[in-house]
Order: structure tokens, then sequence, then C-alpha cells
């Protein structure tokens, strides 16, 4: 993995670790997580366009 995308998912990980406990039960935290993935994965292409990475 390329140093751009480890700190892009680690930034996004570590987010979502911050807000993830303030959901009580462990299928909103599923749900919202996997929102979260498929968000970020559809982001990184686009961000690295635009900033030209």
């Amino acid at each position: 993995m390329d140093p751009v995308s480890m700190v892009f998912y680690a930034v996004v990980c570590g987010g979502l670790a911050a807000t993830a406990p303030s959901f009580q039960s462990r299928p909103a935290r599923l749900v919202v997580g996997t929102i979260t993935g498929i968000i970020a994965a559809a982001l990184l292409p686009l961000l690295r366009r635009t900033f030209g990475i």
C-alpha cells in the first residue's frame, strides 16, 4: 500500500473509531463502518486526481 492510501485510511479509521462508541448496538456500528468504508474507497481516487497525488 502506498503512503497516501495508508494515511488516508488511517485518518478515516481513526475518525470512525472516535465516533463508534457513540453507537450502542453492534449492527449500528457495522452499518456506519460499512458506509464509511464505501465512501472512503470512492473518494480516494477523486482526491488523488484533484490534488495530483
